[in-house]
């Protein structure tokens, strides 16, 4: 939760209605809307006190540990930790190869690829507003807002697909299988999540991608000078205060 959130929560009580504005961090998830401001209005229906359930059996049943077993429910998770972690390292450095890449290559991007990329980031944007229950129509919104981030995404795909193409970093079959199965394994029933992807061929679309953005990843660090630094767990699960 965005600490803004956190002090407009702080102290409220049932009932109570409270308005504030919001400035969306420059590195938020939701590109179209990083570095804006907004105006939120927060309704309190009801404050109930928490409490730390005991941690037993039956808490660890109810996470879908069949055995009822405490140590099986602290190694799942822990497996999970590590598997996002693991996640989190690898969107960092992607996010830093990336913005090199664009940093690096200086040409001219086509005028109709950005307006299109505009329009579906417009469409989009509308879209999660919707869902979160804006009216829209209420909303001004100006494409034109949105070119600066048109351009970089457009500019990105060009790049990296360029790169895919001359240097033959295509997905590989063995690549996807491996991503799917390492996704799977966060279900209680993976080998049955794995199936289900194989069913249809464009369930696999999304693991394709990410396996070429790895092969660049890869191909970009094997030629760039790196230089590691250290990262405490919780900055990079968004968890520090």
């Amino acid at each position: 939760m965005l600490p803004e959130f956190e002090t407009a929560l702080a102290g409220m009580k049932g009932g109570e209605t409270k308005t504030f504005e919001l400035t969306f961090p420059e590195d938020y998830h939701g590109k179209e809307m990083a570095g804006k401001k907004a105006e939120f209005e927060l309704h309190a229906k009801q404050v109930e006190k928490g409490f730390a359930p005991a941690v037993d059996e039956e808490f660890a049943r109810a996470f879908g540990i069949a055995s009822g077993s405490v140590d099986e429910l602290r190694s799942e998770i822990e497996s999970n930790l590590r598997l996002e972690l693991k996640r989190k390292i690898e969107t960092r450095v992607k996010d830093q190869v990336f913005a090199a890449l664009r940093q690096k290559a200086m040409f001219v991007v086509p005028k109709s690829l950005v307006e299109a990329e505009m329009q579906n980031m417009m469409e989009r944007m509308v879209a999660e507003m919707r869902e979160q229950g804006v009216k829209t129509e209420d909303v001004n919104l100006d494409p034109e807002t949105l070119r600066t981030g048109a351009e970089g995404r457009v500019a990105l795909g060009l790049i990296l697909s360029e790169i895919v193409r001359t240097e033959n970093l295509g997905a590989k079959p063995e690549q996807v299988k491996a991503l799917v199965q390492e996704a799977a394994q966060t279900y209680e029933q993976p080998e049955a999540v794995v199936r289900w992807h194989y069913e249809k061929p464009e369930r696999l679309k999304d693991f394709e991608a990410l396996a070429v953005e790895h092969n660049v990843v890869d191909w970009v660090l094997s030629r760039a000078r790196v230089a590691e630094q250290p990262a405490a767990f919780g900055e990079l699960m968004g968890t520090r205060a």
